[in-house]
């Protein structure tokens, strides 16, 4: 009797990760275009709404089934083309759930137009476009950070940052700015002690 023997493929532990930033741009520009629609659609038809058996259907639903699609190609298929489609369904489908995003932490139809909705959007599509930047340039935003560190200008955008967020925490109560301005007082600190330390270590 012969028995067949499991091949197991392992990876190895050298392997570099495979980045895909055009995806990754192709994504977000489907959220922004998804959001932009979503939001014109439903001022100019407000009452154009999905009623089934007496419950409305919000399009957050359809955000959902397109997310599901897109990541379900995403992980299933490898190929250029079917990649492209992937990112631009999974970016409409986040772009009509954050149309939503007032429903969906409210759980109240008024809070549609609620101006934390815009601002929750536009913090993500700032952290998005951040992080594209940095997986894509990466090796020169470093070497950038780094020459930056080690001129006086470093040192001096450290200090008025420190002053700035200290200020800032001393003249508000809100928990969200605190937390904030913490957070950038704490980035000024280091980056006034690497400054520091590539000082004195030049001057050695």
């Amino acid at each position: 009797m012969v028995v067949a023997k499991e091949r197991v493929t392992q990876i190895p532990s050298n392997a570099k990760l495979r980045t895909k930033p055009s995806l990754s741009i192709l994504a977000l520009i489907s959220f922004i275009a998804a959001f932009m629609i979503a939001r014109i659609f439903s001022s100019i038809n407000p009452r154009a709404i999905l009623i089934i058996a007496g419950v409305h259907i919000h399009h957050f639903w359809y955000g959902i089934a397109l997310l599901a699609i897109g990541g379900w190609i995403g992980i299933s298929v490898e190929n250029e083309r079917a990649n492209r489609v992937a990112a631009i369904l999974f970016g409409g489908g986040g772009g009509i759930i954050g149309d939503q995003v007032g429903i969906l932490l409210t759980l109240s139809a008024h809070a549609y137009w609620a101006s934390f909705t815009y601002t929750l959007v536009i913090i993500f599509l700032a952290f998005a476009s951040m992080l594209i930047l940095l997986i894509r340039y990466n090796k020169i935003i470093r070497s950038e950070f780094t020459e930056f560190l080690r001129s006086d200008a470093g040192l001096y955008f450290g200090v008025f940052l420190e002053v700035i967020s200290i200020v800032a925490i001393s003249r508000t109560d809100n928990l969200v700015a605190i937390a904030i301005s913490g957070a950038l007082a704490i980035l000024a600190l280091l980056i006034i002690i690497a400054s520091s330390i590539r000082r004195i270590r030049a001057r050695l």
